[in-house]
């Protein structure tokens, strides 16, 4: 099995960042697991991207973007963290109730899953959240994708009850499911 280290994305990245949410696009899960569809992704400017990767490197303290990189220099894998502070309203127009970090864009190549790569970039994603003051970690799963809940239990993440309906047209769900903050239970 080959190496790999999980580090920050950063700011000159910005067209790796690109390729690699262009590739995370074109999985067969990718209705499922994202928001965004790759034809939306692929028509976004430069400028676009340069944000991105800029506003989640770093020094970013709204975000944070992590890589797996292999020891080939391939992204093999990525997550990034949001900050949701307590008092805002989220995506879904719910109230935020506690400062949190909101995992997005998970995404780990094909050969690679299986391998640990995702647990190491969630405790990446997390580590930074706990470096910085939140109280959790959440992510929101759609009700089919199976595979990606089944990843998120092993890696200690457990649902909350919550659901969130996709759209105003749309039938279907997506779970909240979260990380607490450790020691959060013992205050």
């Amino acid at each position: 099995m080959y190496t790999y280290v999980v580090r920050l994305v950063r700011p000159e990245e910005w067209a790796s960042v690109k390729a690699l949410r262009l590739l995370a696009l074109e999985d067969p899960a990718a209705p499922l697991a994202f928001l965004e569809t790759y034809e939306t992704a692929a028509a976004r400017p430069d400028s676009f991207w340069q944000e991105r990767a800029a506003g989640a490197a770093e020094g970013a303290t709204g975000a944070r973007q992590y890589i797996a990189e292999a020891e080939d220099g391939q992204w093999a894998g990525t997550v990034t963290v949001l900050v949701e502070e307590a008092g805002s309203v989220d995506w879904a127009g719910h109230p935020v109730e506690r400062s949190q970090g909101h995992v997005v864009g998970v995404f780990v190549r094909k050969e690679w899953r299986g391998s640990g790569m995702l647990q190491a970039l969630l405790d990446a994603a997390a580590g930074w959240a706990w470096e910085s003051g939140l109280e959790r970690v959440r992510l929101i799963v759609h009700e089919r994708n199976l595979r990606a809940q089944g990843a998120y239990r092993k890696a200690g993440f457990v649902p909350t009850g919550r659901t969130v309906l996709l759209g105003e047209e749309s039938q279907e769900n997506e779970y909240e499911f979260a990380l607490e903050r450790p020691g959060a239970s013992d205050r």
